[in-house]
């Protein structure tokens, strides 16, 4: 098709402000799904995403559209590309790279809400871009939908121009927005006589057809039987199939310019394919590579917390190992490398976005793989520097050298944005307090709606702090935050001892004044989960050499006089106490085994 026919668009906005409702409303108008066959969510293809109701992945969908031109009276054909999005923070990866893949962007507002911290962030990634930002507000038929109050909202962010009201439920004001997408969306700029070049947004593995890559075709074309390059990996291939998403994969002759679509590589290897490569066309790559540049690619993704993913079967590491790598296919995002524990064996270190994304990970692991995990605690990473000057990053308190050869310990710090109505300001202002960071301002989006803008620790927010905000507004609140850097803190690791020994999967790496208190819930809780034992069993919590909190188990008393009858009490009294005897001994030389459900029961969050 004529590239001037041709436009690619995503959705971007906050959770739950309708991106996929909208993206339903498309499909039907162009009648790409039929609507028999059409349900909620359409694009939404993962049971977590129709559970929970976000989208966790972007999907990209082709559609055709007759527009109707005023000028001319005609109607003319027009290719839609469209990429739905994520919403949610942990996700902004998935909607940094469906932005570099098309030109234009709807940003969706929910009426009842307003405009919220994701919805900043999105826009702002969306103008990096210099994309063309069509504004809409969604839900306009709710009882307690603030159209106006919106609409002043999103003109407060600099846009202007008309806003498009709209209900997705209802399909109001779809079809003009669709108009709108036609008439204000630049078409693709790519040159058809150019050799092939195109760029990796998304990928998948195909059983058959190995390694299925998603591409933004930028220049020329490419067709079945033709050999394709990869320039940061180095791989070939031979194209299998070319095709696009109708929304389910659709095979076609070729792959033009301007195009988004998919390649069958064929390639079992999945390392070779990596998001932000550029694919171009092998000949010409051969006879002069200079023809065919790298296009610009994606950052690379900067995990904000980890956690170590360990088998709950040892035989299963083989079946991780592979799970991580197809994974990783159609997360990018995720980040992972080998490692071992004396207690859990080997498993992997795993970096994620934030902890939805963690456990999206770890639920796609069990119901995609059958795989039973053990979770280690998440955390952030550290930056250590050594009495010798000597500087390193610590994943885990495994990798810390004695407190005496440390001289400081460095741990990241986001920029914390903030959203919600200014009648909670006190109650977020006592929450932000108790982070321990550094207020930076307060900003009126519209006399009813503020910004706080803090600084923190990240390790302060990776854990419950979303809950919390979300109570002390009653659910009003949204947050997004960016890494700004490394600063230094008092932070020191917690060693859990269970009968004087160290379990090193308990320990964790945590500021010195939370010590005493994290470490009196650790021991409680383990003593809620370990089962006794014949002997008494000590468990501590404890900093350096400082024991900071204990529990006791009480030992397991075996009946050693159960088999007499009548006699002398001596009888009973001398089994006794070689029964206390020999506890004496077990507590003194016995070693605790720690079942594998006990870490799986502590350590899972």
């Amino acid at each position: 098709m004529n590239q001037e026919n041709i436009r690619n668009f995503c959705i971007i906005a906050h959770i739950d402000h309708g991106k996929s409702t909208l993206a339903d409303r498309f499909l039907e108008l162009t009648g790409t799904v039929e609507k028999r066959k059409m349900r909620q969510q359409y694009l939404d293809t993962m049971d977590l995403e129709r559970e929970r109701g976000i989208t966790i992945k972007l999907q990209p969908v082709k559609m055709s559209y007759k527009f109707l031109n005023h000028k001319t009276s005609n109607f003319e054909l027009f290719t839609l590309n469209l990429i739905d999005t994520p919403g949610h923070v942990d996700f902004s990866y998935e909607v940094s790279r469906s932005l570099a893949a098309v030109e234009g962007a709807i940003l969706l507002v929910d009426a009842t809400k307003g405009v919220q911290a994701q919805t900043l962030a999105n826009l702002h990634l969306a103008q990096e871009q210099k994309l063309t930002i069509i504004p809409a507000i969604n839900k306009i038929d709710l009882p307690g939908s603030r159209v106006k109050e919106t609409e002043d909202e999103i003109r407060n962010l600099g846009l202007d121009g008309e806003i498009y009201k709209i209900s997705a439920k209802e399909g109001v004001g779809v079809d003009e927005l669709l108009r709108a997408v036609v008439e204000k969306v630049p078409p693709p700029r790519g040159k058809l006589k150019k050799p092939f070049r195109a760029l990796i947004f998304d990928s998948n593995y195909d059983l058959y057809k190995g390694v299925l890559v998603h591409v933004r075709a930028v220049d020329g074309e490419i067709k079945r039987g033709q050999k394709i390059h990869f320039l940061a990996s180095g791989a070939r291939a031979e194209v299998l199939e070319t095709g696009v998403f109708l929304p389910n994969l659709s095979a076609s002759e070729k792959l033009s310019a301007g195009e988004v679509g998919y390649i069958a590589t064929g390639l079992k290897d999945v390392s070779l394919c990596r998001v932000g490569d550029t694919i171009v066309d092998f000949s010409v790559f051969q006879s002069d590579a200079s023809l065919v540049p790298p296009l610009v690619g994606y950052e690379e993704p900067k995990p904000m917390i980890f956690a170590s993913f360990y088998p709950a079967e040892g035989n299963d590491f083989d079946l991780l190992k592979d799970s991580l790598s197809k994974l990783k296919l159609s997360d990018a995002s995720l980040v992972y490398e080998p490692e071992s524990s004396e207690a859990l064996g080997r498993g992997y270190r795993c970096g994620f976005l934030g902890m939805l994304h963690m456990e999206i990970v770890t639920e796609r692991l069990k119901r995609e793989y059958n795989l039973q995990l053990i979770v280690t605690t998440p955390s952030v990473v550290y930056q250590l520097t050594e009495s010798d000057g000597k500087e390193k990053t610590i994943f885990s308190p495994q990798e810390l050298p004695d407190q005496s050869k440390v001289k400081e310990i460095k741990e990241p710090w986001i920029k914390l944005e903030v959203l919600a109505p200014g009648e909670y300001l006190g109650a977020l202002m006592n929450l932000l307090q108790g982070l321990g960071g550094i207020y930076l301002d307060t900003k009126y989006l519209t006399g009813e709606r503020v910004v706080i803008s803090y600084e923190a620790p990240l390790r302060e927010i990776i854990v419950d702090f979303y809950d919390r905000l979300k109570s002390a507004t009653s659910g009003y609140a949204s947050m997004s935050y960016e890494l700004i850097g490394w600063r230094e803190g008092d932070l020191v690791p917690l060693d859990i001892l269970v009968a004087g020994e160290k379990i090193e999967a308990f320990s964790i790496i945590i500021p010195r004044q939370k010590a005493p208190g994290e470490g009196k819930a650790l021991v409680e809780k383990l003593k809620e989960v370990l089962p006794s034992q014949l002997f008494a069993v000590s468990l501590q919590a404890a900093v350096g050499g400082k024991i900071l909190a204990r529990e006791d188990i009480s030992a397991r008393r075996k009946d050693v006089t159960g088999y007499l009858y009548g006699g002398d009490y001596s009888r009973k009294r001398k089994l006794l106490e070689k029964q206390k005897r020999g506890k004496k001994r077990m507590e003194k030389t016995g070693r605790v085994d720690i079942p594998q459900e006990v870490f799986l029961k502590v350590l899972k969050k």
